[in-house]
């Protein structure tokens, strides 16, 4: 895969809903194989951006390219090709309530793939496995906790082997244990699988461990690009609140 056909960001992004600006000029390019947190307060425009790269928003200007497609104007076909290497965590997990984990995990694999039978059920498995839910497959979503969960959606998310995975909030309401396994699970993205990640978020002990770099955002526009030791010794106003707060 070239450079070219990895390269995933957006370029002078700019989206209002009515009145409100909720991204103003917003630029950057993932860095393959890496970890990049967008960090800000709610409402900044955080999920927006993962909304507008993955295609579910369209942006009023600037480019948006998606593992080496552009779908700025949103044609379905470079949007279907461009999400069949990319899997998203939703914040909720969001999975199907009436299907059993296995099901869940399944459907993709079967929809995209055509897979059946026992190589199907062996894919799920690994799957499963792969985020410590193997004993979870009979169960129903109503019946594990908000962290399992997350877990499940990411093997969902994980189900035909993409090249980059968008994060929203992945440790939104865990307790801390939950919230250091999920993160636990996106360094192993990384380092085991080679997998880019893009992890919005407003928990910073979380960014902490698992960002190469980190993106601020306040008031729909970037304030700080860089890594994490360079944001804690930022002088700039928010960040410095920011930081305080988070204390």
């Amino acid at each position: 895969m070239t450079d070219n056909e990895s390269t995933s960001g957006v370029q002078d992004v700019r989206k209002s809903f009515g009145r409100q600006k909720v991204l103003d000029g917003v630029s950057f390019d993932l860095v393959p194989k890496e970890v990049t947190c967008v960090l800000g307060r709610s409402g900044t425009g955080k999920s927006v951006l993962l909304r507008l790269l993955i295609g579910l928003e369209r942006a009023d200007a600037g480019a948006v390219r998606l593992v080496g497609q552009d779908i700025t104007n949103g044609e379905q076909p470079s949007l279907d090709k461009a999400r069949k290497k990319v899997g998203f965590l939703f914040q909720q997990g969001a999975l199907y309530d009436s299907m059993t984990i296995e099901e869940n995990v399944s459907f993709p694999l079967r929809r995209h793939l055509g897979l059946a039978g026992g190589e199907l059920r062996d894919r799920v498995q690994k799957l499963l496995s792969s985020v410590g839910m193997e004993n979870a497959s009979a169960k129903l979503p109503s019946q594990i906790s908000g962290g399992m969960k997350k877990r499940v959606g990411l093997a969902r998310a994980l189900a035909l082997e993409p090249s980059l995975v968008l994060f929203d909030e992945p440790t939104a309401g865990l307790d801390p244990t939950a919230a250091a396994e999920i993160a636990q699970l996106v360094i192993d993205l990384r380092d085991q699988r080679g997998v880019t990640c893009l992890v919005v978020t407003h928990d910073l002990s979380t960014a902490r461990k698992i960002s190469n770099r980190l993106i601020t955002l306040d008031k729909g526009r970037v304030i700080f690009d860089g890594i994490m030791d360079e944001f804690e010794k930022s002088s700039d106003p928010f960040i410095t609140q920011y930081l305080k707060d988070a204390a």
